[in-house]
């Protein structure tokens, strides 16, 4: 068991709170410590496989020819860990202002994902030429008429989403049928805007503090108009505003009553006020407390007392069915999953090592290119007794960490190593033992 499988299996917060441990201190205090500390079961974290990989580096930029606009574009996009070396296909979350938020976002995804409460997603940051004229649907009224004179050009902007960001974004990386659009302020506005006006473009959104007060309040009103006639919306929505006083605040209390006072088939929506923000704060914790909208139900049931997985791989693969229906794209159950419900079996108060090899086989059949699942299914092998069937097991991992540039491959040759050198020491303690047996019977002659 390398400390990725360790902690993608289960981690004891209790245990490790305050305390000098860390995943490089329990490494160096070898498999019975770490194998001590969660053979309790008594508290149980999923981590993505990903685990430790740390983003590296800034986000990609594409530069966009756009016909629709007639100007460059430049759009920023930040993969997952682990996108370069794996033929994984990702959700896309598409933002506007994308410059000032594709950091502190990715980091919110990021961190979601770790701990199982959201997909790994690609995000897209849209950044900004004439921010008032693509962001706003309607020309400006009264002082901000001459003062936003570019002001009206959402629908070129969301045409210029749809023909070419999209499509550019869809062909250049591996992507899922779904999308989430976020934005704030006029990009929350715009969000709003493209919900009424093209529902079907994206599958959620998150519209963090609407300017629904633009121009006499036109998108409300046209919201107010789309909500009463519509019978049917398979989206999220989340909203959200600050500590935000005078037409912000006001026409924000208004789209939560309507909102409210919605019955519409497949419409899922939450609207929250953040009296602690202001306009400028608010977007980090609206952003992950709407990704956690989104992906709401994402994490597998847990067991109470223990926090282990409940009901087993069985349960573990209804559930990634049933979100795989909700989210409307294939959702296998992961790897990590897998990993922690036959670690459930291993090291459980009474071990069950014939379930924990079966679970762990299945991991190898369905991610047979992971380093971590051959490594695991030599552990089983391994505590059952089986030195001489775990070692091939260790050195298969060992080579698919070096060729998947693998941040654990020193812990999985480390592993390797160790198995083959003690199988080599019962073999040559088997030899030594017959030798002296042979000696013996010719004395004995």
């Amino acid at each position: 068991m390398t400390i990725r499988s360790a902690f993608d299996h289960a981690f004891v917060p209790q245990l490790l709170s305050g305390s000098n441990y860390s995943s490089r201190s329990l490494a160096n205090r070898g498999r019975g410590a770490v194998i001590s500390l969660l053979g309790t079961l008594a508290f149980l974290v999923l981590f993505s496989s990903a685990a430790f990989a740390q983003y590296a580096g800034g986000p990609e930029k594409l530069t966009i020819k756009s016909s629709v606009l007639g100007e460059d574009r430049v759009i920023l996009v930040r993969t997952p860990p682990g996108y370069a070396t794996n033929k994984l296909a990702y959700p896309v979350l598409y933002m506007t202002d994308g410059d000032a938020h594709i950091g502190h976002t990715g980091s919110t995804i990021e961190f979601l994902a770790r701990n199982g409460r959201m997909s790994e997603v690609i995000v897209v940051g849209i950044t900004n030429t004439d921010r008032t004229r693509d962001l706003t649907p309607a020309k400006g009224t009264g002082p901000n008429a001459a003062q936003f004179p570019t002001a009206g050009g959402a629908d070129n902007f969301l045409k210029f989403i749809e023909t070419e960001v999209i499509p550019q974004i869809e062909k250049s990386y591996r992507v899922q049928p779904y999308r989430i659009l976020a934005g704030h302020s006029f990009g929350g506005l715009f969000t709003v805007h493209t919900l009424i006006t093209r529902p079907e473009l994206f599958n959620s959104y998150i519209a963090v503090s609407p300017s629904l007060q633009w121009a006499d309040e036109a998108t409300l009103k046209r919201a107010q108009e789309f909500f009463k006639t519509r019978k049917e919306l398979n989206v999220t929505l989340f909203t959200s505003l600050g500590n935000e006083p005078g037409d912000i605040g006001k026409d924000f209390v208004l789209f939560k009553e309507l909102l409210a006072g919605t019955n519409i088939k497949g419409f899922v929506w939450e609207a929250e006020q953040m009296k602690d923000e202001d306009h400028g704060s608010v977007v980090l914790r609206s952003h992950y407390v709407g990704l956690r909208k989104v992906y709401e139900g994402w994490q597998m049931p847990r067991d109470p007392e223990t926090g282990a997985v409940a009901g087993g791989l069985k349960a573990a693969d209804a559930h990634y069915k049933w979100l795989s229906d909700k989210f409307h794209y294939s959702i296998p159950t992961p790897e990590a999953v897998i990993n922690q419900i036959g670690y459930q079996f291993l090291l459980a108060e009474t071990p069950n090592p014939e379930e924990a090899i079966a679970t762990f086989k299945t991991n190898v059949e369905r991610y047979p290119n992971s380093a971590n699942v051959y490594d695991s299914l030599a552990e089983a092998y391994e505590k059952n007794g089986h030195l001489d069937w775990a070692t091939p097991l260790y050195e298969k991992a060992q080579a698919l960490s070096k060729q998947n540039n693998d941040p654990n491959a020193a812990i999985f040759a480390a592993n390797f190593t160790r198995a083959s050198d003690k199988l080599k020491q019962e073999a040559a303690a088997k030899q030594g033992g017959a030798a002296k047996e042979a000696d013996a019977a010719k004395k004995n002659q």
